[in-house]
């Protein structure tokens, strides 16, 4: 089951340590309701202008595709992969745009994933994908990509590269705006546990980072734990476990990325405390919890929807390897809010507590194409078929 959801842009959160108005080449020259989901941001991310303005790949198509992604061990990842296989591949392929993809996954070492990334050079892709590593410890590997003419597309994540493109929501914003909503919803006081992705990792820290600045602003509101999910239920529910067994205190919310809150939230209902708010991200099993038990939140956010995420940077891809040129190094999303009236149209009321899917906007709700457009210098529909 795919759930798919229509909704609405949320609003700006400015979190002072993370904000930046003054853009680089690349973002300032984005429209101004596109800048504006520049101005949270993780200083480190790469605003500048694109190295592929001019980029002509070294064939024409049918391209072949690498997809080197760090760890395989999650529902997100896997709806990502599906996304691939059972949609966007099959789709390029009609399109005469890809011949094929090459998939590798380095269970989170860098090492893995920089031999793999190389060995698809030197084997002749046209393009890689890379999923959500650590900012620095591919940039060498990403340098000689480029210098072989491959580009490199980092998903859901960034990269600090300059020969990179990266393609994500914005996770600071992210972190600030389920920060921002979960200390209104305990009342501005209270102890919090924070449930991290996978520190070190761009979004996950990005995440962490932003979160926490939000948090500062409220001067009754202590975070009393922090353990580290990776973004996998079964390790967060174990983590969270072992903090309410070990930690007597007080709980008031759980604040925690994506990709893991049922884990999260199975952790709290084994405790035998009661329930308290807890972040959701998109599962469609916390989505059934919360359909179930309307008073749990009132409110959840689309962060990490793993197939309009790949959908975007497979996009982002054609586009740059069609010669559209893209203006900007890091293509950023907004936050999306939903409620629990798009739920209860998005998945029945038998839902399935055990689900492995996703609660995701709509098809064209994340980059549309008429927002798309605006990132390159020479814009059309990524996916004309090639003339035969």
């Amino acid at each position: 089951m795919r759930c798919i959801l229509n909704v609405t842009l949320g609003a700006l959160i400015s979190v002072s340590a993370l904000a930046t108005t003054a853009y680089a080449d690349g973002v300032d020259q984005l429209p101004a309701t596109e800048k504006k989901i520049y101005e949270t941001v993780d200083p480190q991310i790469p605003l500048g202008a694109s190295a592929y303005k001019d980029f002509k790949p070294k064939k024409g198509p049918p391209w072949k595709i690498g997809y080197a992604s760090s760890y395989a061990g999650n529902t997100w990842r896997a709806a990502a992969l599906d996304a691939v296989m059972s949609d966007l591949l099959p789709r390029s392929k009609a399109a005469g745009l890809v011949s094929d993809v090459v998939v590798t996954q380095s269970d989170l070492k860098d090492a893995v994933q920089i031999q793999q990334m190389r060995q698809m050079v030197d084997e002749g892709v046209d393009a890689i994908i890379i999923c959500c590593s650590n900012v620095t410890a591919l940039n060498q590997t990403i340098e000689y990509a480029y210098k072989a003419g491959v580009p490199v597309f980092s998903f859901s994540g960034y990269v600090t590269s300059p020969y990179a493109i990266n393609g994500a929501a914005n996770h600071a914003q992210g972190g600030a705006e389920m920060a921002t909503w979960l200390a209104e919803k305990i009342g501005k006081k209270g102890n919090i546990l924070l449930v991290s992705g996978i520190p070190g990792f761009a979004s996950s820290d990005s995440f962490d980072k932003a979160a926490k600045e939000a948090l500062a602003k409220y001067p009754d509101i202590k975070i009393v734990g922090e353990v580290a999910g990776k973004w996998t239920d079964q390790v967060a529910q174990v983590e969270v476990q072992k903090f309410l067994a070990t930690n007597p205190t007080k709980i008031d919310g759980i604040l925690t990325q994506g990709a893991q809150e049922n884990g999260v939230l199975n952790a709290m209902l084994q405790s035998g405390r009661d329930m308290i708010p807890i972040t959701l991200g998109g599962e469609a099993s916390a989505a059934c919890y919360w359909r179930k038990n309307p008073e749990f939140v009132d409110r959840s956010f689309h962060i990490w929807p793993p197939r309009r995420e790949m959908q975007q940077m497979w996009e982002i891809m054609l586009r740059t390897l069609e010669g559209q040129g893209p203006k900007v190094q890091s293509f950023l999303r907004p936050v999306l809010p939903y409620t629990i009236d798009e739920v209860r149209a998005a998945i029945p009321e038998d839902c399935d507590l055990n689900s492995t899917d996703f609660v995701e906007p709509k098809a064209d709700g994340w980059f549309p194409a008429a927002i798309a457009a605006d990132y390159f210098e020479r814009p059309a529909n990524p996916w004309k078929p090639v003339s035969k």
